[in-house]
């Protein structure tokens, strides 16, 4: 078994798509299980707090971390079973997401065009639980492998286990902190049903005048997401930096009244899930700068790094458009992105 090549106090500040400097006390890249049993044999790491680290793109690093940082760079693709309606890849945990993606539609697969352009790695996707446009991770979600922390050992999670919810799973509950995981198998469909309904997919797709397949949705939803969203590499920023709330339909009908234009979208009898950007813009602040953060200009649900910003500074912004959101519309936003 071949040691991990371990550093001392790393620079954070290109390995997280905000761009803050912070520091890794202890730094090791990860490319084979090897490595990571290696690592939790070391007595130096037995009692000192680990960080998993995919593409950084959902994280907000606050201040140097005074332990060990693992980055995930286990690649691999292999299909590991096929019928007549699907097939089942298993992913190394730090292919790129997008890179994912785009394999699936070269081999004509279905389930994750819906997902292009998502910045982070295979073995982030499932702790978010992360979707976009009527598609969510779980939907092709077959199961994951995962090395438990405190014993080394390796355990195979289902869907169930995972516990998906709405940007959450239980590896940010009840497990966060205490597994790494290596592998990911989704299941993508050879006969697909496309899901163009949501945002402005459709109207997109029309203006192609293209027949309608896994390129052309991807395509569109890649156009769609570098109009709205910032490159990381030119601008500092994690995407979407709160969840959309849901809320009970009465208090969404007492808000309809105050503010007619406001949007809804029904998720059960009872509840109403309200885009968390339209109410952050209805309070001002899109595309204005704090100091060296602030909203972004096409959506203020992105909070970006102007150039200098710390964590501590886009943190300290964030709390403020929580409260700028509940004054005026009694609501609570909740963060998506992990705070360290």
């Amino acid at each position: 078994m071949t040691k991990p090549h371990i550093q001392s106090h790393v620079s954070l500040k290109l390995l997280n798509t905000f761009g803050v400097e912070a520091k890794a006390k202890f730094f090791c890249q990860i490319r084979h299980l090897d490595d990571i049993q290696n690592i939790l044999q070391n007595p130096t790491f037995k009692d000192i707090p680990f960080l998993i680290l995919g593409g950084g793109s959902n994280l907000l690093l606050t201040q140097d971390f005074e332990g060990l940082v693992l980055q995930m760079d286990i690649q691999g693709i292999e299909k590991i079973q096929e019928t007549q309606d699907c097939v089942l890849l298993r992913f190394g945990a730090g292919v790129n997401w997008h890179s994912a993606v785009c394999y699936t539609i070269e081999k004509e697969l279905g389930g994750l065009e819906n997902l292009s352009l998502i910045p982070g790695t295979i073995g982030a996707a499932p702790i978010q639980n992360i979707g976009a446009y009527g598609v969510e991770l779980k939907d092709v979600f077959e199961s994951l492998e995962a090395i438990e922390i405190a014993t080394g050992k390796c355990q195979t999670f289902t869907s169930s286990d995972c516990k998906f919810g709405y940007r959450n799973s239980i590896f940010k509950q009840e497990l966060k902190g205490k597994f790494i995981i290596t592998s990911v198998v989704l299941r993508l469909s050879k006969n697909p049903k496309f899901t163009i309904s949501y945002g402005a997919i459709q109207s997109k797709l029309e203006s192609y005048d293209q027949d309608i397949s896994l390129k052309t949705i991807s395509n569109a939803i890649i156009e769609i997401r570098q109009n709205k969203l910032p490159d990381p590499a030119k601008i500092g920023n994690s995407g979407s930096f709160f969840k959309n709330p849901t809320i009970p339909n009465t208090q969404f009908e007492s808000l309809k009244n105050q503010f007619p234009s406001i949007i809804g979208y029904a998720v059960s009898e009872s509840k109403t899930k309200i885009p968390a950007g339209w109410l952050i813009e209805q309070t001002g602040i899109k595309g204005k700068h704090f100091g060296n953060t602030g909203t972004y200009e096409k959506q203020a649900l992105v909070l970006v790094n102007h150039g200098q910003a710390t964590g501590k500074e886009i943190l300290d912004f964030s709390k403020k458009v929580q409260r700028f959101v509940f004054e005026k519309f009694g609501i609570q936003l909740e963060r998506e992105v992990n705070v360290i």
